[in-house]
């Protein structure tokens, strides 16, 4: 018997939901999400998902506490409707950065999610480069890792950049950024800093050559832009010429946009895995996961490998 699957979307990317129905040729669930006026959040699924298999696409991007618990109400609301599974699709997952205990007494956050999740009942976890790829051990169920390495590659083969260099911009970030120099068959550098406190960091070296190459910096997450802006200075300083920074994740806390107008970047790129402000600046480009979440979810529903999805199957 084939189990009708069914996508909905909570709050907050609801423009990827649709395209992920687009590329599948699915219609959009139809979900009622609204608020009380204490606050308190309400959910009811306008049509029958009994025995169905249930996709829910949900960012935990900001407000972030506000589509978490949104997300958790709709896990909730689908699994007491007879939903046969429900399986959600996190673009991008919040609280990745606190996957350990760098000081005492600290929590590791991305563990909590992931045992709250689980607990109200999600069946599967789809998710996009991790801040930190263990966090899918912190699953009891299937997680499906997938990473946008292919596609921003692709995209900036199509740029024709001029001797480039790719830049991890710390250590954690290398090997994407190895994976990344052999996609386009470039060197690649890493700089090395420390970080007197949260989002700030200061560069003190610089392994590797960049002088008079043109730089990509690689990372997974964009938040309040002062790293990058940073690494960009560290490396003008050391003879590069104008950089791209490519992310999957574009937080833009705060000024992050007005900083990252900056006279030495050539260009923005990241993905739609998190809805960016109406006003972001013109060198910022937009990659669509769409196409990559729908073949994901059509696997999972049909069978099949996720990793025929990209180059490399290690990531």
């Amino acid at each position: 018997m084939q189990h009708k699957m069914r996508i909905f979307t909570g709050s907050s990317n609801p423009k990827l939901a649709e395209d992920i129905c687009s590329k599948l040729g699915e219609e959009l669930g139809d979900v009622t999400l609204s608020r009380f006026k204490s606050g308190e959040i309400y959910v009811n699924y306008e049509e029958s998902i009994r025995n169905c298999d249930v996709f829910i696409v949900q960012s935990l991007s900001h407000p972030i506490n506000e589509m978490f618990v949104e997300l958790l109400v709709m896990i909730d609301a689908a699994k007491r409707a007879s939903a046969r599974t429900v399986n959600i699709i996190i673009p991008y997952y919040g609280y990745a950065r606190q996957e350990r205990k760098s000081a005492p007494r600290e929590p590791i956050s991305a563990k909590m999610v992931a045992d709250v999740l689980t607990t109200v009942g999600a069946n599967r976890v789809i998710t996009m480069d991790l801040h930190a790829p263990a966090i899918q051990g912190f699953f009891n169920i299937p997680v499906d890792h997938l990473t946008a390495l292919d596609l921003i590659s692709e995209y900036l083969k199509s740029k024709n950049i001029s001797n480039p260099v790719i830049v991890s911009p710390d250590a954690g970030r290398a090997s994407m950024a190895e994976k990344l120099a052999n996609h386009l068959d470039s060197p690649f550098a890493i700089m090395i800093k420390k970080r007197p406190s949260h989002n700030e960091s200061v560069i003190t070296h610089v392994i590797g050559d960049v002088a008079g190459r043109t730089p990509i910096i690689i990372e997974d997450i964009i938040d309040t832009g002062t790293t990058i802006v940073n690494v960009v200075e560290g490396l003008k300083e050391r003879g590069a010429e104008e950089v791209y920074v490519c992310a999957t994740h574009g937080l833009f806390s705060g000024s992050a946009l007005e900083r990252l107008n900056h006279p030495h970047i050539k260009e923005v790129v990241v993905t739609d895995s998190i809805v960016l402000p109406n006003d972001h600046v013109g060198r910022v480009k937009v990659l669509s996961v769409a196409p990559m979440l729908a073949q994901a979810t059509r696997i999972i529903t049909e069978g099949g490998s996720i990793a025929t999805l990209f180059k490399d199957s290690g990531m």
